[in-house]
């Protein structure tokens, strides 16, 4: 496996946070936190590949042309901003 350095700075309560759980894991802190990195790398590209495969070939203008059929309404209680 190749690897490369990163120099990386956390504010202490993530770090202490980070060292308490890669200990209850029983891996370094430097195998956790990779670990760690590479998990949310497979969530945020496998969500990319689904979001883009469910797109299709879908453009912009179809968007409009459906918002612009939508019901001009406020928000239904409890989902306000």
């Amino acid at each position: 496996m190749s690897r490369a350095t990163y120099p990386l700075k956390l504010p202490h309560s993530i770090k202490r946070a980070a060292q308490r759980l890669a200990k209850e894991d029983g891996v370094s802190l430097n195998q956790w936190i990779a670990t760690a990195v590479a998990q949310k790398v497979g969530v945020v590209e496998t969500a990319a590949e689904f979001f883009k495969k469910r797109a299709g070939k879908a453009k912009g203008n179809g968007m409009m042309k459906f918002l612009r059929n939508a019901p001009n309404v406020g928000p239904e209680a409890g989902d306000e901003v």
